[in-house]
């Protein structure tokens, strides 16, 4: 937010926001890859779909968590089920919350979920996928000279095809390789009007 990185690798919602506050461009994204947010709740109880939660408090990890926060908040609000957000500070406690039947659902992702020990994940199903989004970004800010920010997308772009590259994108699980990208490719992202939910303003 302060403009101290030259390059960032940033959530798609902190992507559109840096891109509008500080110029932040868009040069990669992870290749033939959308990101989907879950909602999670106990299985064999009384929620089993979004209509269940209308007016109950549904447990998120973070405000700015996009997949696991903001997608689901922000289809919640477009299909007029108003929730009220509890933030439980990680995707674990979300889970073992619900678990626990503290909350009747929460919000994940489905690698943190499959993540779990199978004792707790075998408490929980999937009551609710988000659409799938553009994901994350590695954007360039406006000082870097054009010729340098071309020099490390094309270092990028090439990455899956050097000696050691491909292990190294699957290590952060980028099992694609890394696509070009464009200022363009978020406005899905633009559409959900995210800075209107609650608490996300800032």
């Amino acid at each position: 937010s302060e403009g101290v990185y030259d390059f960032a690798y940033m959530n798609p919602y902190h992507y559109t926001v840096f891109h509008a506050s500080l110029g932040y461009a868009a040069m990669a994204k992870e290749k033939d890859r959308k990101i989907r947010g879950i909602l999670v709740a106990r299985k064999g109880g009384n929620v089993k779909a979004l209509e269940d939660l209308r007016g109950q408090s549904v447990a998120f990890p973070a405000p700015a968590a996009f997949a696991a926060t903001v997608l689901p908040r922000a289809e919640l609000q477009k299909s007029g089920i108003a929730v009220s957000a509890k933030y439980v500070s990680s995707h674990d406690s979300v889970y073992m919350s619900v678990a626990r039947g503290l909350y009747p659902a929460g919000g994940g992702i489905t690698r943190t979920l499959d993540m779990l020990e199978p004792a707790l994940r075998e408490q929980l199903e999937v009551v609710w996928t988000t659409k799938g989004y553009t994901p994350h970004a590695i954007a360039a800010h406006p000082r870097v000279e054009a010729e340098m920010a071309k020099k490390v997308q094309h270092a990028l772009l090439a990455m899956h095809a050097q000696p050691g590259g491909d292990a190294l994108l699957k290590a952060v699980g980028f099992t694609n390789g890394l696509m070009p990208a464009r200022n363009e490719d978020w406005d899905d992202v633009r559409q959900l009007k995210i800075d209107e939910l609650a608490g996300l303003k800032s």
